[in-house]
């Protein structure tokens, strides 16, 4: 579904600060990729190239058989099978809960408002929060936002998902409830590809971790293989701190 060719990506006034060094994958339908790794080893800019939140500096994504950072790509088009949850979950705080989850459907005119309503009615009724339909973000706890910005991505219907540390910005009581609802997904067979430093659910949910550490995937295994027996020293000096 997804195939990342020699992905790199530089920051910096003279592309000086190299943050993939050459990332070369394939992510197939149905996948659940859990991406863990130490802070700046460039998960989450791997993350956001995927959606070209982030523009390489050299290399190929290919997105359902199509090169999505080739010139003239339509990427909005192909965001809307793409479904983004971030840290900080990025509500519209002045839109109600209805109006966050239905304005993008509505907007792009996949479906009608009031198609747009049901569907967002029948989502929250899902994540148990249909009494916050009419309510406002600053209303809602940290777990609750964060449900509701899973829920809003799920409401475009997409092919894939991708987490960028869905829970570390969340009161650890609050991990909880969203990882059931990323749990619910992964059963139903949704795609997805997670940057987090949860182990537990990596090791529940993956069918693949990827580790990756100084702009590139050092180690990938199933999850049984990756926390059993890593190979990597660093990897496995990583795990000594986190298990």
């Amino acid at each position: 579904m997804i195939e990342v060719k020699n992905l790199v990506k530089d920051f910096g006034k003279h592309n000086e600060i190299h943050v993939l060094k050459g990332i070369t994958t394939e992510i197939k339908q149905g996948e659940k990729v859990v991406v863990v790794g130490p802070s700046g080893g460039g998960k989450s800019t791997f993350l956001r190239c995927l959606n070209l939140l982030e523009t390489p500096t050299s290399g190929e994504i290919w997105f359902e058989g199509q090169q999505i950072n080739a010139k003239g790509t339509d990427i909005n088009k192909v965001r809307q099978n793409m479904g983004m949850v971030f840290q900080h979950f990025n509500l519209f705080p002045h839109l109600s809960i209805m109006k966050n989850i239905t304005i993008a459907p509505v907007k792009l005119g996949l479906c009608s408002k009031e198609e747009a309503d049901e569907r967002a009615n029948t989502l929250l009724k899902r994540i148990g929060l249909s009494d916050k339909a009419y309510a406002y973000p600053s209303q809602l706890s940290g777990g609750q936002k964060q449900r509701i910005a899973i829920i809003r991505s799920l409401a475009m219907n997409p092919r894939v998902m991708l987490f960028d540390e869905p829970t570390s910005a969340l009161d650890p009581e609050m991990v909880g409830e969203v990882l059931e609802l990323m749990k619910e997904l992964a059963s139903e067979g949704m795609t997805m590809i997670v940057v987090t430093h949860e182990m537990g659910f990596a090791k529940e949910v993956g069918s693949r971790v990827f580790f990756i550490d100084d702009g590139l995937i050092a180690e990938e295994a199933t999850p049984e293989e990756f926390f059993s027996a890593p190979k990597n020293p660093r990897l496995q000096e990583f795990l000594s701190k986190v298990l």
